[in-house]
């Protein structure tokens, strides 16, 4: 890998539009304008409510739709180029196999579609079914699985042929609690070994839990791309502390509004100690719903 490819983004949206022709010439804007670089390395979080683009958006970094105007580069590459896509592994919103193979059948054909070795496919294949716990299922057909079960098939798909950039549409879609805390760990584990992560969402825990920075589309636009942990820590907007009486033994609880703090603390009486202090901060999901808020009128749901 040259210097100059370690410095690209992973992924590059440039004034990226869609517009989709409907009925009675009747015209859908899914995308309007958006621009967005995501790093190597890091995982990102598309975040927006149902219909607000993110899918237009993902289908058109794989070449799965054709932009009306705008680019997409994967590693400096044009994403109409096929080649662009093959460090790619994708995981569609509503995945759909071919419902007659096992899952361990289908990651086969998957692994041998990118090429791999067949002794290395073969390894890969059992670590990834093991990996997602559906290992003791590999040799039922596919139309037999649940709805989580075929989640977990296509997210272990993405993941057999060790991509570099993983690009999930909303990973954790059908997934039971203990799915839900797996794919987050196996996100975490990919982030640790250097992977590029870029998934949407509508969920706002999924991004605060796993994300390095987050982008929130409405409407087709992108209205903000902000570091999570900078949105954490600017929403600090209060203390709360738990003080016991050393002399009494009573334990209290107080809420404190964070200009007020110095002063709070110089007023307690030596008699006064301080068992937790911790922030009281503004969330993820406050901050999306103050975008939404602020947004103009909802338009026609975008695709």
């Amino acid at each position: 890998m040259t210097s100059q490819t370690l410095h690209e983004p992973a992924i590059e949206l440039a004034n990226l539009c869609k517009v989709y022709s409907g009925k009675g010439g009747s015209r859908l804007q899914a995308l309007q304008g958006v621009t967005l670089a995501v790093r190597q390395g890091e995982v990102f979080g598309f975040l927006g409510p149902n219909g607000a683009g993110k899918s237009s958006a993902i289908k058109s970094i794989m070449g799965l739709i054709t932009p009306s105007s705008g680019s997409v580069r994967i590693m400096g590459q044009p994403a109409t180029d096929p080649d662009s896509r093959q460090p790619v592994g994708y995981l569609p919103e509503n995945p759909s196999f071919y419902d007659t193979l096992t899952a361990e059948e289908y990651l086969l054909f998957v692994g041998r579609s990118f090429g791999m070795k067949w002794v290395t496919l073969r390894q890969e294949t059992e670590r990834v079914l093991k990996l997602l716990e559906i290992w003791d299922a590999r040799k039922r057909p596919l139309r037999s699985f649940s709805k989580g079960m075929v989640q977990r098939v296509g997210i272990a798909q993405v993941l057999v042929h060790d991509p570099a950039i993983l690009v999930l549409d909303e990973p954790m879609s059908g997934l039971d609690p203990l799915g839900r805390a797996l794919v987050k760990e196996i996100i975490l584990d990919l982030k640790s070994r250097g992977k590029t992560v870029f998934f949407s969402t509508h969920i706002i825990a999924d991004v605060e839990e796993v994300c390095d920075r987050v982008g929130v589309i409405l409407n087709g636009e992108l209205r903000a791309v902000e570091e999570v942990r900078e949105v954490m820590a600017a929403g600090v907007h209060g203390y709360r502390l738990k003080i016991r009486d050393t002399e009494s033994g009573e334990i209290e609880e107080v809420t404190i509004h964070r200009p007020a703090l110095s002063g709070y603390l110089h007023g307690l009486t030596p008699r006064k100690e301080i068992l937790l202090m911790e922030p009281v901060r503004r969330n993820l999901e406050e901050f999306f719903l103050e975008l939404v808020k602020g947004a103009a009128a909802p338009g026609p749901e975008a695709m």
